[in-house]
């Protein structure tokens, strides 16, 4: 498999600390993003904890099990969380792939996001882990769950929480020509998804686009951290 990449993380205009992180290694194929949760001590730190886990799994075994990887690196957090915030703990989000022999494989938990732009449709490939979105599946089955405007976006899962996480696994076969993009919220909430698709779909290059995608969140406010992975898949 070939294939392009770039990064971008940014502080925003709001925010005093970058609380993002994001994972890269084009000799590994372990593409990511994490984001501390904001509102927490130490969300910074549990960010670069997480990285730090998910790329040590990688370097220390062949090809490791993303879920079992994703809640050793939680454990770890978890840890981190009750030297540095005792009465509450640290945490982050996490969505990351690892590319190898033609097929990504994908762990996610928070509201970080992945998404693939493919023969001209750019599909989301993650659920934000919030609120909201929990309340809309209980509905879905008939059972009610009051939220409000506050909490809606608040977080159901994430890295560091108290026990082990419900890791998001997928598994897609990758094609030439595939387009895959993670992003923190930062960005999301700042560009809808069809002006995501536009850049995305255009001639620049990974590390092109992705300053595009950038100076639009920041010319809109830049309200949070900004970080997101692009890469090209140029053969199968």
């Amino acid at each position: 498999m070939k294939y392009r990449s770039a990064a971008i993380t940014d502080i925003g205009k709001t925010r005093f600390e970058n609380e993002d992180r994001f994972l890269r290694d084009d000799a590994l194929g372990l593409f990511g993003v994490a984001d501390g949760i904001g509102g927490l001590p130490g969300g910074a730190e549990a960010a670069e904890c997480t990285v730090e886990g998910i790329t040590r799994g990688f370097i220390e075994g062949a090809q490791p099990d993303l879920i079992k990887l994703t809640q050793t690196t939680s454990l770890s957090v978890q840890k981190l969380g009750q030297q540095l915030n005792p009465p509450y703990g640290i945490g982050s989000t996490l969505t990351f792939g690892s590319f190898k022999n033609g097929q990504l494989q994908l762990a996610h938990v928070g509201d970080s996001r992945a998404y693939v732009f493919q023969k001209g449709d750019f599909l989301p490939l993650t659920e934000d882990h919030t609120v909201e979105n929990e309340a809309r599946r209980l509905r879905a089955r008939g059972e009610d769950m009051e939220i409000s405007i506050e909490n809606r976006n608040a977080l159901t899962r994430c890295i560091g929480q108290p026990g082990l996480p419900e890791v998001d696994f997928q598994e897609f076969i990758v094609t030439k020509g595939d387009r895959y993009f993670f992003t923190t919220d930062g960005i999301c909430r700042m560009i809808a998804d069809e002006e995501l698709a536009e850049i995305i779909s255009g001639p620049e290059s990974p590390a092109e686009m992705l300053q595009l995608i950038l100076d639009l969140a920041l010319k809109r406010g830049g309200h949070d951290n900004l970080t997101a992975v692009l890469i090209f898949i140029d053969e199968a």
